[in-house]
Formats: C-alpha cells, structure tokens, sequence
C-alpha cells in the first residue's frame, strides 16, 4: 500500500541481492577457467566432495570426539590448501597484477611477431628432416623466469641459424629447452618440469613431449617440439598437444596464439566491464518504471 517508495525499496535491495550472486559466481568462473586442463582440478574436486561428507556425518551423527576432530582437520586444511595450489594461486596473482591494467610491459609489433614465427617454422621444418628433437618455448603472460634460470642465458635475436645450431646433437646446449621472451632467445638448456601423464593421450612419448605439456599446464607459454625419433612436429598450450603438423600449420597456430596474446581482455578488464553494464540497466529499471506509471 505504500506505492512507489516501497516499490524501489524492494527494486534496490533485489538489485543488490542479483549483484552478489553475480560476484560470487564470477569468482567461482575465474577460478574454473584458472584450474582448467590442471591436474588441481581433480585434486580439488576430491577435497570438495571429502569436505562434503565429513562435514555431513559430522552434522548427523552425535559423537563430539568425532567433531572435534573434524573441526581441527578443517583448521589445518584452511593452511593446507594454499601450499598444495600454491603453483595455481601464484599463476592467479601474477596474471592480476601484471595483466590487470596492461601497464607492465609493452606489446610486440606484429612485424616482430611475425619474424619469429617464420624462423621457428623455417628452423621446425629443417630439423624434421634431420629428425633432430627440438623445444622452444614461448613465453606470453606467464613468468617463465624461474625456468630461464635453470638454463643459460642467451639474449640473443631468433634466427632460424641459431636455433639450428642450439639444437644441433653434437653442442653442449641442444639437451633442454630455449625459451623466447619479449622477442629474442632468453635461454638455452633450460630444464622444464614434466607433466605428471594423466593427460596423456599416448602413454609412448617421451621426455621432450612430457615436459612441453608440463610447461604448458604450469603456465599460459606455447611450446614447440620436434620429435627425435619421428621427426614429427607438436605444439602444446594449456595442457593440450597438437601433434603431425607441417610448417604452414606449425605457421598457422602460432599466429593464432599470438593474436590471442595480444587481443586477450585481461580478466580485471573483463569483470569490470561487466559490472559497469550490469549497473546501468539496475540505474535504468527504476527511470522505466517511473515512465510506465506516468504513462
């Protein structure tokens, strides 16, 4: 009975409720799209389901020993759990606080881009040949700095000759990867961390291929390898192997991950706008409302 105050009253706090839901459900996104193609994914999933049934036969049952101890493995799990996703949390917080505002590094010119991509393929294609395993490994967002460090430092422009001559048997540095950043050679015998195979689609892959998927699931990077044994050329990102390509193809899926490194909204970005939308149609609801009863 009290009309159009109570109206609005009830239209905010609705408002408020729907913009609650929305923040809780996108923290929830964020983090499926970070854990995706993880291996804490399945771990997760396990501790959520243990935490559900512990926490629901705590609930039914009347046994306080019982309870006591659940609510001091909960107490210890609040510390465990950020040590066990340590790898995933810190992939988070990078990705906040250097992709947020886009402030942190200057972008590489397409022309740049593109002359790295024809010297990897014209390098891939030669050592299939050769039937000479090669790594290389892109870095994007992700820090590969603790990587690098495991190797030498390079620095050095991307030639198609030079990495020929890295990955050449007889030299001291083609055992390991090299990794690309801000567009030259960072380093050379790197040692990448291998994937634990539960991705696996071929149980017979050997080193080289476990430790390009392993770098890929530890970070956002596009690694390239060339099998020894086969000659046969693969591309990994996120977890994923794309296996038996040609240069053109090899050319074709570096220019879209390339784009796709460049042209990416940052996830700060993302929500933001998204917010911003939400908050003028809740602004315009009321002013529609008001015109209708005018009307």
């Amino acid at each position: 009975m009290c009309g159009e105050p109570c109206w609005l009253i009830e239209t905010y706090l609705n408002a408020a409720a729907l913009l609650d839901i929305l923040v809780v459900a996108l923290i929830f996104f964020g983090l499926s799209l970070l854990l995706r193609n993880t291996q804490a994914l399945s771990l997760l999933r396990g501790v959520v389901i243990l935490l559900a049934v512990v926490s629901l036969a705590a609930s039914v049952f009347p046994f306080p020993a019982f309870r006591w101890l659940i609510g001091n493995v909960l107490t210890v799990a609040a510390v465990a759990i950020p040590i066990i996703f340590q790898p995933e949390l810190r992939r988070l917080l990078e990705q906040l606080g250097r992709a947020g505002f886009g402030l942190n590094r200057l972008p590489e010119s397409q022309r740049v881009r593109q002359q790295i991509i024809e010297e990897i393929c014209a390098a891939a294609a030669r050592l299939s040949e050769r039937r000479q395993g090669a790594l290389i490994v892109i870095q994007r967002e992700t820090s590969l700095q603790e990587y690098i460090d495991t190797g030498v430092i390079l620095e050095s422009v991307v030639s198609a000759q030079l990495l020929l001559t890295i990955f050449y048997p007889k030299t001291e540095l083609h055992d390991g990867a090299i990794i690309l950043r801000e567009g030259k050679i960072a380093a050379a015998a790197c040692v990448l961390p291998l994937s634990s195979g539960r991705n696996l689609t071929d149980r017979k892959l050997g080193t080289r291929h476990r430790a390009a998927l392993g770098i890929s699931e530890v970070s956002d990077g596009v690694c390239v390898v060339v099998s020894e044994e086969t000659g046969q050329i693969s591309v990994t990102n996120s977890g994923r192997m794309i296996r038996r390509l040609d240069a053109n193809r090899l050319r074709t899926i570096l220019q879209a991950f390339y784009a796709e490194a460049e042209q990416a909204p940052s996830l700060l970005k993302t929500l933001t706008d998204r917010l911003a939308q939400l908050r003028e149609r809740l602004s315009g609801q009321p002013e529609m409302k008001n015109r209708q009863l005018r009307g």
